[in-house]
């Protein structure tokens, strides 16, 4: 069942606090959402697409699928709705912003994941309708500053839950393949930004099977567990 809130303050902050299997909320004007790394994140009514999804448990376990794979899986499901709905071509960057690469890779979408004990709420936030000048970073885009206007919040909500619903009972190879082939940040040159402060720089070489992105720095491998992932712009 999808419940739909004229304004809450976080879809993901009233999911939490009912986290029933299964249950998803969506809200017409969010005025406290939060994205990854404490992030802001709020919606002018009518101008995104602000739902939370409650994923329980057992559903991950009947996958085989590790905890730290589901914010990517999430975002392959993102990636394949945006498509269905309105055919734009948009990929992740490590671990599942959505950028739109003919945008200059202004981000569309993102994703935060927090876990409780009854599952894992997953929740999405895309600008669909809101005009460039609208938007409050300039490194920010919407469906409709990207060339794609008019795309219908209820269709793209029915997208991006049948698409989740298929990524999480993928097999896990389908599920990494998808991944993979989504993933913008595979083969280049980032600049991570760790939680501590430190700063590493490496190319992004894989992904690991519990879904920390690999680094091949000059110190040798290095696997990713959280931070900042900053794509660099290569010389040509």
């Amino acid at each position: 069942m999808i419940e739909v809130w004229e304004r809450l303050d976080s879809t993901n902050a009233e999911a939490v606090r009912d986290p029933a299997p299964w249950r998803v909320v969506v809200a017409e004007e969010q005025s406290h959402g939060r994205g990854r790394l404490t992030r802001s994140w709020t919606t002018v009514r009518g101008s995104a697409l602000a739902v939370s999804a409650v994923v329980p448990l057992s559903a991950l376990a009947d996958s085989g699928m590790p905890l730290g794979w589901l914010p990517l899986a999430a975002g392959v499901a993102v990636v394949e709705a945006v498509a269905d709905a309105c055919g734009a071509r948009v990929g992740l960057k490590w671990p599942n912003d959505v950028l739109v690469p003919s945008d200059d890779d202004r981000k569309l979408a993102g994703i935060l994941c927090e876990w409780t004990p009854a599952g894992v709420v997953v929740g999405v936030g895309i600008n669909v309708d809101t005009p460039r000048a609208g938007l409050p970073l300039d490194t920010a885009t919407s469906l409709r500053a990207c060339g794609h206007p008019g795309v219908a919040r209820e269709v793209l909500l029915t997208a991006y839950l049948a698409r989740l619903a298929v990524i999480l009972s993928a097999p896990e190879a389908d599920r990494r393949r998808a991944y993979r082939e989504r993933c913008l940040t595979l083969g280049r040159t980032v600049r991570l930004h760790e939680p501590g402060g430190g700063i590493r720089e490496g190319r992004a070489t894989s992904i690991d099977e519990t879904g920390r992105l690999v680094l091949q720095t000059a110190d040798g491998p290095y696997a990713v567990t959280a931070g900042d992932v900053v794509h660099v712009r290569e010389v040509q």
